[in-house]
């Protein structure tokens, strides 16, 4: 087995890579059959969703096939291979089948745990199956991950863990408050109908919506969503299918519009969404922050100052509030001389100053006085030092238009979030709010699944591996025998068919014993890692003909294209 994959995911790259890197359906079958056509890799598969572009194979030549995957990469996404690589990753062997299994469990996903990814992997295999660029090993794979992840959802509490992509996006929108009141009563513009807006739309249906919009540019799949929604027995809500030539107008009506398309342009421009809310957004009155402050101010201040005094250069009465009339701030501004002068009056002077109940008296005033003038004579003068002014920031309006982009690349310009009334939340939000989300004890227990089913995989496989040089083995047998047999007639014609069969029998059984015990534990050593090389021992000692060994496999594989005819269980 040499299972390479490369790829790259919100884990290793910023959501502005993943979407100039996302691929279309169109661009991944193009990639399926650039891979197997390249020289390192025989067979090929694309694991392409909203979060991650991974591209799987079977190569017989490590590095030849990294660097082979990677251009291919680049050359479909249309990112540079040097931008794309600090951002690749690359996985081998069991280490491949350990990423596998641990993105169908969702352990790999944005939000963990999360099971929309096992349908995401099912599609990966049907596509590869449909461009017959999986193989042997890429079905064994595919179908196994499947398994793992259904089997890590019902033995483990991995769902509690962790919820849909759409189900998250809606608790950022709700900003905490329970999904079911937040959606109580709101009408929903769902933007698509593939998958992902199919479970949008039924979320938002269970959630309690009082209407469902969709809109697609194939109409029929928008009319069988909106049949789904209203005919199923877990939801009671109103649903409408429209075209794309509606949305501008369904923008006006919607409070909540989630989008996931494939369009490779945007969806929703700001000025769309401008549209859409223009006069249903009501701003609060601006508060003159300045005058709050001032306000503050006076409350606070302490008693009004004495008057300037005899020799005092400093005008009391105009000193700001808040500021010690002998420190820094009641001489900003003077000139050395002048502050020689303020200095030599604070040291004499028996004003009342505020600061007297903290304990400083002429003394200190009179030596930070002085320590100002030693700043002044170098630079001339005391630098003038104010207070920040108040910055007037008016509240943002109620939100009257929640917006969930879940498309890669995106479909609603991410300057909407700008606008009055509008909260816009994207998949690059949702990878920074998911950084921080708490994962159940259960993801212990998946993760141990995945290492149980790693094992028993590459097991199974080097078991398998060697397989068709046991088969060839007993079929150099069967033709010793059938050999012996006919020569054993030609030198005794007179034999009847009684004895021919008995003697037949004999020597067939004796064949059988002398092999059993070594194909049985040849079989049970290549299971074991490291075990590979078993299967070419025993072609050597046997002298096995190559090619009987290649007719086994090719036939194993024929037996296997046609159960796989039938699609991905």
């Amino acid at each position: 087995m040499s299972l390479l994959v490369v790829g790259l995911s919100h884990r290793s790259a910023p959501v502005s890579v993943l979407e100039r890197a996302s691929l279309s359906a169109d661009a991944q079958t193009k990639l399926l059959q650039d891979t197997v056509a390249a020289e390192p890799a025989s067979e090929g598969a694309v694991l392409a969703t909203c979060n991650r572009i991974e591209l799987y194979a079977d190569v017989d030549k490590f590095h030849a096939g990294v660097a082979e995957l990677s251009t291919l990469l680049a050359q479909h996404s249309g990112v540079g291979l040097e931008e794309l690589t600090p951002y690749l990753y690359v996985h081998y062997e069991d280490r491949a089948v350990h990423h596998l299994f641990s993105v169908a469990c969702g352990l790999d996903s944005m939000v963990v745990g999360e099971g929309q990814i096992l349908g995401q992997i099912k599609d990966s295999l049907a596509r590869a199956q449909e461009t017959h660029t999986a193989g042997r090993l890429l079905n064994d794979l595919f179908q196994q991950a499947l398994r793992v992840g259904k089997r890590a959802h019902s033995e483990t509490g991995i769902d509690r863990a962790g919820q849909s992509l759409v189900t998250f996006g809606l608790e950022q929108l709700a900003l905490g408050t329970p999904v079911e009141s937040w959606a109580r009563g709101k009408k929903a513009l769902v933007i698509g109908a593939g998958s992902m807006s199919s479970l949008s739309a039924a979320t938002l249906a269970r959630a309690g919506v009082a209407e469902v919009v969709v809109a697609n540019r194939t109409p029929d799949r928008a009319e069988r969503l909106v049949r789904i929604l209203t005919e199923g027995d877990d939801t009671d809500v109103a649903a409408r299918a429209v075209p794309m030539t509606s949305v501008p107008f369904e923008l006006t009506r919607a409070d909540v519009v989630v989008s996931c398309t494939g369009a490779t342009g945007l969806v929703l421009t700001a000025e769309m969404v401008a549209a859409g809310v223009e006069g249903r957004v009501v701003t609060s009155p601006v508060v003159d922050l300045d005058a709050v402050a001032e306000e503050d101010a006076r409350e606070s201040a302490p008693p009004a100052q004495p008057a300037a005094e005899d020799g005092c250069p400093v005008d009391l009465p105009a000193v700001r509030p808040g500021f010690s009339v002998m420190g820094e701030a009641a001489v900003a501004g003077m000139d050395a001389a002048t502050l020689e002068q303020h200095g030599a009056w604070a040291a004499g002077s028996a004003v009342d100053r505020r600061d007297a109940a903290r304990g400083t008296g002429p003394e200190a005033d009179a030596e930070v006085i002085g320590a100002l003038a030693a700043t002044a004579s170098a630079i001339g003068r005391i630098p003038e030092r104010r207070r920040p002014e108040p910055v007037a920031a008016p509240p943002r309006p109620e939100t009257v238009l929640f917006l969930l982009d879940l498309a890669m690349p995106r479909d609603v310009d991410a300057t909407a979030h700008r606008l009055p009334g509008v909260r816009l939340v994207d998949i690059e939000s949702l990878a920074e709010a998911s950084a921080d989300a708490p994962m159940a004890a259960d993801v212990d227990q998946v993760r141990r699944i995945v290492s149980d089913e790693v094992a028993a995989f590459g097991a199974a496989q080097r078991a398998a591996h060697i397989t068709p040089t046991v088969v060839a083995l007993r079929t150099m047998a069967a033709d010793v025998v059938a050999g012996e047999i006919a020569r054993l007639e030609g030198r005794l014609p007179g034999l009847d068919d009684k004895h021919r069969a008995e003697i037949t029998q004999t020597v067939r059984r004796v064949v059988d014993k002398l092999l059993h015990a070594p194909t049985v534990r040849v079989k049970q050593l290549a299971a074991e890692p490291g075990g590979a090389g078993y299967a070419d021992a025993l072609r050597t000692l046997f002298d096995l003909d190559p090619e009987t060994v290649a007719s086994v496999s090719r036939a194993e594989e024929s037996t296997e294209k046609n159960a796989e005819n039938r699609g991905p269980g």
